[in-house]
């Protein structure tokens, strides 16, 4: 799922790029995002998976930007809680740049 692209302000809009292959009726699933800011994509994965009856669904995530709630919803595992920045490095990139720097910093404008 997407909802940045190659951009460094979300659309607003989730674009799910890919489906489960497996299926997820009974099982205890664990969400592990990167990023939540707005909760847009969360709660999407959240609603989508609920139709496919899973037995639990949780979330992990490495950052969360608490003050971009834009839908309330809950993380269960928070790695570090981020100011409203855009943040590169890390694995994080904009556009494909950035992405292999061994930390994680803010991009400035």
């Amino acid at each position: 799922e997407s909802s940045y692209g190659s951009q460094v302000k979300s659309s607003g809009i989730v674009r799910l790029t890919s489906d489960l292959s497996v299926s997820i009726e009974g099982r205890d699933v664990l969400i592990v995002e990167d990023v939540v800011d707005s909760g847009r994509t969360l709660d999407y994965l959240r609603r989508n998976f609920a139709t496919r009856r899973p037995r639990s669904v949780g979330v992990c995530a490495l950052l969360d930007k608490i003050e971009r709630r834009v839908v309330d919803v809950a993380v269960d595992y928070v790695g570090f809680v981020i100011p409203d920045h855009f943040v590169v490095g890390y694995g994080f990139d904009v556009g494909g740049t950035y992405r292999g720097l061994p930390d994680i910093h803010i991009l400035e404008p």
